[in-house]
């Protein structure tokens, strides 16, 4: 078991190494990397907190969201910030909507993932909101 997690590290190593040396390569192979990073909800940083509902883009439609954070704006109270893909998972729309304007979902981000990927092929035949977090 050490051996393969030694040998499958070095070679990591050694891969981002020539990746690093090669011009062009380099600043695609470091840019979807920090992307694979942000988006993997195994982190600890992870750029999605949660898998959410919209309603989007017109009333009775739903859209798949991944709230990213949160923000407040004068005059209208704690916003909630929602990045919504739209053709690929790194191609979207990011929305700040009022905490009443997001569904909160049994989805975990890993799942959301998965449907955004399958293109809404994975989408669970139920889905049960919850409380506000």
């Amino acid at each position: 078991m050490l051996a393969q997690s030694w040998v499958g590290g070095f070679f990591i190593q050694l891969s981002e190494n020539i990746f690093a040396k090669v011009p062009f390569v380099t600043q695609i192979y470091s840019a979807a990397k920090q992307i694979g990073q942000a988006i993997d909800p195994k982190t600890e940083n992870a750029a999605f907190k949660e898998c959410v509902l919209i309603k989007h883009p017109r009333h009775g439609e739903y859209a798949l969201a991944f709230v990213t954070g949160h923000c407040f704006l004068e005059e209208q109270g704690e916003l909630v910030i929602v990045y919504v893909p739209t053709n690929h998972m790194y191609v979207g729309d990011i929305y700040m909507l009022s905490k009443e304007d997001v569904i909160h979902t049994n989805l975990t981000v890993g799942e959301g993932l998965e449907v955004v990927v399958s293109m809404g092929m994975a989408m669970p035949k139920s889905l049960a909101s919850k409380t506000s977090v």
